[in-house]
């Protein structure tokens, strides 16, 4: 088994996380950081003069599953408003509205053949492909599938209302692999209702139209959007077609039920592949595609389609019930690059991808809000089952001597997990200025393989496998003033191996990976949160994560990777965010994380293909892969409802490793870019925005995405260079 949901691959697995550039900038963490240092300084000056008077509105989030203020939530939770965020910006990536959150680090790959990298204090940097290590969320339905792997291509930011991004210990309540949590949540339906088209257009032949209306009828709430956006794509080989809609419905049945109906379909019938490239590739042209990414035509299609309800009734005077339960289907057809001689191996499973994923699962929760001992309290009770039914298909990447076309089947198997939990968390405000928070969660995840491709030189893969964790949660908190709080947090977490990384053996054997252990990891977080003002917050943590088990390439060989077990590591440092109004419309949203993320253990690694037995050796104290030990953002606008409205983005990352011996890096960059818009009333309820946006003001050279140990050292992924958006956007 060589991928799970549209891995790229060449004679070997490739690794794909967030990185650096080419031209060498100096100290971009450092200058991230003054910047951010200058920002709390001046505007809290300012702001205390010129701001009493604005209170940030009370926000209401769902991460913690706990009906809490996040000020008042004993670990690190930022919130963002998606439409306040998307000021004159494309409205295709996650990564766009994230701008300013620390410990998060989300890269457009430039490539949507791929989805966006995104990783959370490390955890994640080393994805192969999609979203790793972290739990993924729209509207409370899982995106992240029972065996750890998720996407964000169906995250629809035109009906967004806001994002939640849960980072540290309290994660692990999410279960497997949550070493973060991402949650997108779209917006109600408005008392009057309202209608926006937007259109877009930019650089590379880049073109976006979204269509949305929210409104009431009756009891019914909706909202509803539909966009497409297509681009040529700043690289040559990186056309790209995606069509996204989303529907959510609120029904009021009335004595305090609710049902909420939510509908999501993703469409990207094709999405080109340019691969990496080498370094010196980079330096002759960084717009090129990697020859063969051309001579196999490498690309993907994808299509989702995605259904869930939300039930939710009080239970007596103080308690709640929530049900929910989803479905959905998803579909890939995916060209690698694998050449025709690697496919000779009988037991290679050919370089045409298809899977056929149908999952869902539920999600049954009860709440109590009352008193404890004579204090205030709150407690959850929980019980979720999730499964996926994965038909895979493999084929030849040739016809003949035609390259780049289905060929012969080579794969025909089902990859089945199952996963069913059980969870508890109790809030309660003991004595005074203290309060706690426990939690505990039980799970149980099952890989199944049923292999019905079975020829002489191929044997039978069928088998399965089974995990199980216990993951303890608690956080205590210190409220010294009625603007400050200091918490203390500590938790366990697992994840499990993925169909990824199970799906061979690395002595050749028939069957599943058995012998992989999950990775357990050790959290533990101090954090500060201190409204500076009544409308401008800053949060600041420590932070340390240890793993054991943590997982790495063991094999390389014969277009297979297999995986085992290495040892320990460490992903430990300091965040830092400012997010608020500074007065007369400014406002300002800046993060900060310095991580060290270092191998504790040291091992034997593959450098290069084939490798059938590791021979390169990797001390301990080396840099894990794709993990920048500075990173940051900051976003400053002033504007109103109508009128005038500037923004300037600045965006830092330090240098990144690419590979497990250290031997190739990318190198630190910054980037500014600036919009600005002007928004015409015309009329009650009317509204007119035109923006224009610049990206990469500088016009510098950068690597924006690596590809970690890529076995034919194409570790690197261009960044585009300066870029043009136009925006009109009217709201009726």
């Amino acid at each position: 088994m060589d991928v799970f949901d549209g891995a790229r691959m060449d004679a070997s697995m490739s690794v794909r996380t967030p990185g650096g550039c080419r031209r060498k900038s100096k100290r971009p963490g450092a200058l991230i950081a003054a910047t951010l240092l200058g920002a709390i300084i001046d505007t809290a000056t300012a702001a205390d003069a010129s701001v009493a008077q604005v209170t940030l509105p009370a926000v209401h989030v769902n991460a913690s599953r706990l009906d809490i203020a996040p000020f008042d939530i004993p670990a690190s939770l930022s919130v963002v408003d998606v439409q306040a965020a998307r000021a004159g910006q494309a409205g295709v990536n996650l990564s766009e509205a994230l701008v300013g959150v620390p410990g998060i680090l989300a890269r457009d790959r430039q490539n949507y053949a791929q989805d966006e990298q995104i990783s959370i204090r490390g955890f994640g940097a080393r994805s192969t492909f999609g979203v790793r290590s972290i739990r993924l969320f729209v509207d409370g339905i899982p995106a992240t599938l029972p065996d750890g792997q998720g996407q964000v291509s169906h995250f629809n930011l035109d009906s967004a209302d806001r994002v939640e991004v849960l980072r540290g210990p309290f994660s692990v309540l999410y279960g497997n692999a949550a070493g973060g949590v991402v949650q997108l949540w779209s917006a109600d339906g408005t008392p009057v209702p309202q209608t926006t088209l937007d259109i877009r257009a930019g650089s590379d032949d880049g073109f976006r139209y979204a269509l949305g209306t929210r409104g009431m009828l009756g009891p019914v709430d909706y909202n509803v959007a539909a966009s497409e956006f297509v681009s040529g794509g700043y690289r040559s080989h990186s056309r790209v077609r995606r069509e996204s809609d989303n529907a959510k419905f609120g029904v009021d049945l009335g004595r305090q039920r609710r049902l909420t109906l939510v509908l999501n379909r993703l469409y990207q019938p094709i999405a080109q592949d340019p691969l990496g490239l080498t370094r010196a590739q980079v330096d002759a042209d960084p717009r090129q595609a990697a020859p063969v990414a051309s001579l196999y035509d490498t690309r993907k299609s994808t299509r989702q389609d995605q259904f869930g309800a939300t039930y939710e009734q009080p239970t007596g005077d103080a308690g709640e019930l929530r049900l929910m339960g989803y479905y959905g289907r998803r579909s890939i057809v995916q060209f690698q690059s694998i050449p025709r001689s690697t496919q000779a191996n009988p037991l290679q499973s050919g370089g045409v991808v298809a899977p056929d994923t149908r999952y869902g699962g539920f999600d049954a929760r009860w709440t109590y809000r009352g008193e404890f001992a004579g204090h205030a309290g709150e407690l959850v009770l929980g019980t979720s089952g999730d499964y996926q039914r994965q038909h895979r298909l493999g084929y030849e990447n040739f016809l003949g001597g035609v390259l780049g076309v289905r060929g012969q089947r080579r794969r025909d198997e089902d990859d089945n997990v199952d996963n069913m939990a059980a969870y508890a968390q109790w809030y309660w405000h003991f004595a005074g200025p203290w309060s706690l928070l426990l939690g505990l969660r039980r799970d149980e995840v099952r890989f199944s393989e049923h292999d019905f491709y079975v020829t002489a030189l191929n044997p039978d893969d069928s088998g399965h496998v089974s995990y199980s964790a216990t993951t303890p949660v608690v956080g205590l908190q210190l409220r010294p003033t009625s603007t400050l709080r200091v918490y203390a947090s500590y938790g366990r977490g697992f994840e499990t191996p993925s169909f990824n990384e199970l799906g061979y053996r690395s002595d050749g054997g028939a069957g599943l990976a058995f012998d992989l252990q999950p990775v357990r990891s050790r959290n533990l977080e101090l954090g500060v949160k201190w409204q500076l003002t009544h409308s401008l917050e800053f949060d600041a943590a420590a932070f340390r994560a240890d793993t054991r088990n943590e997982l790495a390439v063991a094999t390389n060989q014969n277009g297979r990777s297999t995986y085992r077990n290495v040892g320990a590591a460490r992903r430990q440092g300091i965040e830092a965010s400012l997010a608020g109004e500074l007065g007369e419309g400014w406002r300002l949203t800046a993060g900060f994380t310095h991580l060290q993320s270092r191998f504790r253990s040291g091992f034997l690694a593959c450098t290069s293909t084939p490798c059938a037995t590791p021979d390169t050796p990797v001390p301990a104290g080396v840099r894990i892969p794709g993990v920048p030990d500075n990173y940051g953002s900051l976003r400053l606008e002033h504007g109103a409802a109508t009128g005038w409205r500037q923004g300037v983005t600045l965006n830092g990352i330090g240098p990144v490793a690419v590979n497990d011996t250290g031997t190739q890096h990318a190198a630190g960059y910054g980037s500014i870019d600036v919009d600005l818009g002007y928004t015409f009333a015309l009329g009650q309820q009317r509204r007119l925005l035109l923006s224009a946006r610049v990206d990469n003001l500088a016009d510098r050279h950068y690597i924006g995405t690596v590809i970690v140990n890529d076995g034919n050292g194409r570790y690197f992924e261009p960044g585009p260079a300066r870029t043009w958006l136009l925006g009109a956007q009217l709201t009726f």
